[in-house]
């Protein structure tokens, strides 16, 4: 037991800011992210939109085709391998995988991942009614997935969209922030303010995500910084990013039940 205590101790965000292995500091990593994050996005949405194109479709049959389960898959794909790419030749040759939080899983992670989902959820509900008291939030805001229920029918689709919404966004996002921008941060500041400035920078994108003429999504920008505080803090105590990854992809399973399943049904 000892012996597996001090293993993970050595894989603690701690213990590889001692190490002083990391080349990279906190500006350059938050400077690849943001690139990263919006780059990834334009170029798949541009190489999905061009599809319509070489095919001579008019405006509404292209929107009603970039609306299907098997374009937003495409999509994410598209965008969520880019990411991890830029992010492989960002570090190659230069960062040793394990500072990324991609070590080798251990049982345990399971444990974190299930306290993580539970935490997750009070702390939301707990801040949600603290903001709720000050400003007036529109918790009815629906966020722009790009789908609807009525265009995912069939188990082709629900299989494409339950890959697009809790396989993708939850292993490359991980990497991206929690480990990439995270670890980053971790080598110049304290692990309070590299949770607040990551689980910000993750928060603010998601902010823009609303339905048109819904303004700001302040909804999806709390349960995502919220989010992102507890897989933070997941990463710093247990230095990997694999029970993040579990703590995400049951989150967003969760939200797919709701809209996909419960909802349709």
């Amino acid at each position: 037991m000892s012996n597996d205590t001090s293993k993970e101790k050595d894989l603690s965000s701690e213990a590889l800011v001692k190490s002083n292995k990391w080349v990279w500091g906190p500006f350059s990593v938050t400077l690849v992210v943001v690139f990263n994050y919006f780059f990834a996005q334009l170029l798949g949405g541009l190489l999905v939109s061009f599809y319509p194109y070489i095919r001579g479709w008019g405006t509404t049959q292209s929107n009603n085709w970039i609306n299907t389960p098997f374009a937003q898959f495409v999509f994410v794909l598209i965008s969520e391998a880019l990411t991890v790419f830029v992010i492989w030749l960002f570090i190659r040759r230069r960062i040793a995988f394990k500072l990324l939080g991609l070590v080798k899983p251990r049982w345990r992670d399971l444990i974190y991942v299930v306290m993580g989902v539970v935490a997750y959820y009070i702390l939301y509900a707990i801040v949600l009614s603290v903001v709720s008291s000050f400003v007036k939030i529109n918790v009815n805001q629906q966020q722009n997935l790009g789908l609807n229920n009525s265009s995912v029918v069939g188990t082709s689709a629900l299989i494409l969209t339950f890959i697009s919404l809790v396989i993708l966004p939850p292993i490359a996002e991980e990497i991206e922030f929690r480990g990439l921008l995270y670890g980053g941060l971790r080598q110049r500041l304290k692990p309070f303010w590299a949770i607040l400035f990551t689980s910000s920078l993750f928060a603010a994108p998601h902010l823009l995500e609303s339905n048109s003429g819904q303004g700001l999504l302040w909804i999806a920008g709390i349960d995502t910084f919220v989010l992102s505080t507890v897989l933070c803090f997941i990463r710093e105590k247990t230095g990997s990013i694999w029970p993040g990854i579990g703590v995400h992809a049951a989150k967003n399973g969760i939200a797919f039940i709701s809209l996909f399943i419960v909802h349709v049904h």
